[in-house]
């Protein structure tokens, strides 16, 4: 199964370090990422993950990415692949 990260908020240094060590902890792998620092020095990432094979349980991995969130002043969501696809389909 996978799912998608997202990542945003005011650019600094770490955040993909941050994002990747937990999913790393987590056994779960970076399929693809785009990131982006706009001209206000917002960043925006995505991340598709695939969680297959993670060491934990999804509430317990998104609840790790919402604390690191707030630790690093970013919002940082996760949600299942089908869940994002079927909220962004017309």
């Amino acid at each position: 199964m996978r799912s998608v990260v997202t990542v945003l908020g005011k650019d600094k240094t770490g955040i993909i370090y941050n994002v990747s060590k937990v999913l790393y902890e987590k056994n779960a792998n970076i399929e693809d990422l785009s990131q982006t620092v706009l001209q206000n020095q917002i960043f925006s990432m995505v991340m598709l993950v695939d969680i297959d094979n993670i060491t934990c349980d999804f509430s317990e991995l998104k609840e790790e990415l919402d604390q690191l969130g707030t630790a690093i002043g970013m919002n940082i969501r996760i949600q299942q692949e089908d869940i994002f696809n079927a909220m962004h389909s017309i």
